[in-house]
């Protein structure tokens, strides 16, 4: 991924588009996103107009001419989407790739055979962290529902002693790991290292999804004590193929661009010079469109030849996989383009100048943001991008890893207490069979624990590195 357009945001910042004080800029954020949150909770307007409309709010605050908001509101659109967009389609195809061929399906059936009854729920949250890399959090919940009902209902286990778990290796991927859209915004944003970011981000999930998973679901089970719902197992990919992929090489291709953003941090560490001809080398291979690129390629065969598909079968699984994904990259887009405003009002300027004074760390600081936003507009990807644009001023000091902390205290923010306000609160809500009481008492608590469990990690980590 390129960094450019943190240079853009940086030159863009030292000419704000008005000339607004602390105390106007400060409404200006407020009354859009207030309009947003409006937009989104109250008419149920799509969040890709919410924050178009929320942004011109915040520049006709703030005092910004019109034009000059809508420069800046499209300019950071524009910037988002072309650094992500592409690795968002990349990872839509792998994901899908994944599930028609059944190689999810084999990734679960085989841990699940090998697991006792004592360790299914710490399978449950294995199987949820593989299957969750590539995939986004909506596809991997479809992916894992019909294994939670079938493991819960043929082991006579509590829906949420095996759903929980699930759910929890699901959202940490989503919140923390590239190729994620969140962080790899928020990587973008303030500049981070993708390897160390990626590195360091599975140090803080593995504490975290065990304690908001497997052992937090002991106490939701007892505080809601429900069964699988007979209606609602639906059919799974693999149920109609002949064949699939081996558990080994549908594991291997899943892991292989993680294993090649790694490889780059790893060769950046020990060589630590750009004009190496080594470090040139994986700074290709490394890079997030080519990990990706190959894994798709890969997967083609691996996941794709393996499973019997033809050609055309494979051509049209791919061009399955890039539809469902064109509201997730506008409302990505359109979070770019809000925190593109936010920054060129003079908005992060302003947190500089008045955090000068507090007693918080930057890391904190960004993970207060972040949850304040989400508790606002029930969005994980638009609290990421959103706070990332208003913090990365303060990263321009930071270390390499302390950038990378950064980016996950953003993204462990992003994830704080899910509500009525959050698609995934409902899809979680519906999926299970729960009511709305017990939905908060469960999905919302674990999202909770996530987040504090997570910006704790990271907050212990910042002390070591």
């Amino acid at each position: 991924m390129t960094h450019l357009s943190v240079e853009m945001l940086a030159a863009d910042a030292a000419e704000p588009i008005t000339t607004a004080g602390h105390a106007q800029l400060g409404i200006a954020v407020l009354a859009g996103i207030a309009v947003i949150v409006l937009l989104i909770t109250k008419f149920k307007l799509h969040a890709f107009l919410s924050l178009i409309i929320g942004s011109l709010v915040l520049g006709a605050v703030a005092g910004a001419p019109l034009d000059k908001t809508v420069t800046s509101f499209s300019a950071g659109l524009g910037t988002t989407v072309a650094g992500t967009g592409v690795l968002i389609a990349l990872g839509a195809v792998l994901g899908r790739l994944l599930a028609d061929s059944g190689g999810a399906d084999q990734i679960v059936d085989t841990i699940l055979a090998k697991a006792s009854r004592k360790a299914m729920p710490w399978a449950m949250v294995l199987i949820a962290g593989i299957v969750g890399l590539p995939i986004f959090f909506e596809v991997g919940i479809v992916l894992l529902i019909p294994v939670v009902l079938l493991v819960a209902k043929r082991g006579n286990f509590s829906l949420m002693r095996i759903g929980i778990p699930a759910l929890a290796g699901l959202s940490v991927m989503h919140g923390l790991i590239p190729p994620h859209p969140g962080p790899l915004v928020a990587i973008d944003a303030v500049g981070a290292n993708l390897g160390v970011t990626l590195a360091l981000g599975v140090v803080v999930a593995i504490p975290t999804a065990i304690i908001a998973g497997p052992v937090f679901s002991r106490y939701a089970a007892r505080w809601v004590d429900i069964q699988p719902p007979e209606n609602l197992v639906p059919e799974r990919a693999s149920d109609d193929l002949e064949k699939r992929p081996g558990f080994g090489i549908t594991v291997a291709t899943v892991l292989l661009p993680v294993v090649m953003m790694l490889a780059k941090a790893l060769v950046d560490i020990v060589v630590d010079n750009p004009e190496h001809q080594v470090q040139k080398v994986f700074d290709v291979i490394g890079s997030p469109l080519i990990a990706l690129l190959t894994a798709v390629i890969v997967a083609m065969f691996t996941l794709g030849r393996a499973a019997g598909f033809t050609r055309g079968r494979i051509a049209a699984t791919v061009e399955k996989s890039l539809a469902p994904i064109a509201g997730v990259l506008l409302i990505v887009g359109a979070g770019g383009g809000f925190k593109q405003t936010l920054v060129d009002a003079g908005v992060g300027q302003m947190i500089m100048d008045i955090s000068k004074g507090w007693h918080l760390s930057t890391l904190l600081l960004a993970w207060l943001i972040a949850v304040t936003i989400r508790l606002a507009t029930g969005s994980a990807t638009v609290a990421t991008i959103s706070a990332a644009g208003l913090v990365a001023p303060l990263a321009a000091e930071l270390s390499t890893p302390h950038a990378a902390l950064l980016v996950l205290a953003i993204g462990s923010g992003s994830l704080f207490f899910s509500h009525v306000n959050d698609a995934g609160f409902w899809l979680v809500k519906e999926y299970f069979g729960m009511n709305v009481g017990q939905t908060l008492k469960t999905w919302s608590v674990m999202e909770t624990l996530i987040s504090v469990v997570g910006i704790v990690c990271v907050l212990l980590l910042s002390l070591v590195l």
